[in-house]
């Protein structure tokens, strides 16, 4: 599914999205990924939902966000709150939802100019 006709080359957009992949300004990305509207698109060590780990929020947290999108997948999927912890504690906003979902939820956060992280596990 193509989400953009019109791109800001300054931001990262995701501009598709399937069973596999993830396309973010035009170019297809497999595997997990963090995105944030500025910087590189980095690519995110856990293989699935259910290999979360601590410190794979460390990884979040490092990041600095006013707001966490986690895509969990083809469908949502919650992960326990001892991984969620420290973003609450920092006062980190944490959502969650299908990786699709948090790809659409993720595109209108950004342009607003919010300081979003979406952490993209493979649908």
């Amino acid at each position: 599914m193509k989400l953009h006709s019109d791109i800001n080359p300054a931001l990262n957009t995701v501009t598709g999205y399937g069973d596999d992949y993830l396309e973010i300004n035009r170019q297809r990305f497999t595997g997990a990924l963090l995105v944030r509207p500025e910087g590189e698109v980095i690519s995110w060590s856990p293989p699935g939902f259910d290999e979360l780990a601590p410190e794979h929020f460390a990884e979040l947290l490092a990041l600095e966000p006013e707001l966490v999108i986690l895509g969990t997948g083809a469908r949502q999927r919650f992960p326990h709150p001892r991984l969620t912890a420290p973003l609450a504690h920092a006062r980190i906003g944490f959502e969650v939802m299908d990786t699709r979902a948090a790809c659409r939820t993720y595109n209108i956060l950004m342009s607003e100019g919010r300081k979003v992280l979406a952490a993209m596990l493979p649908a």
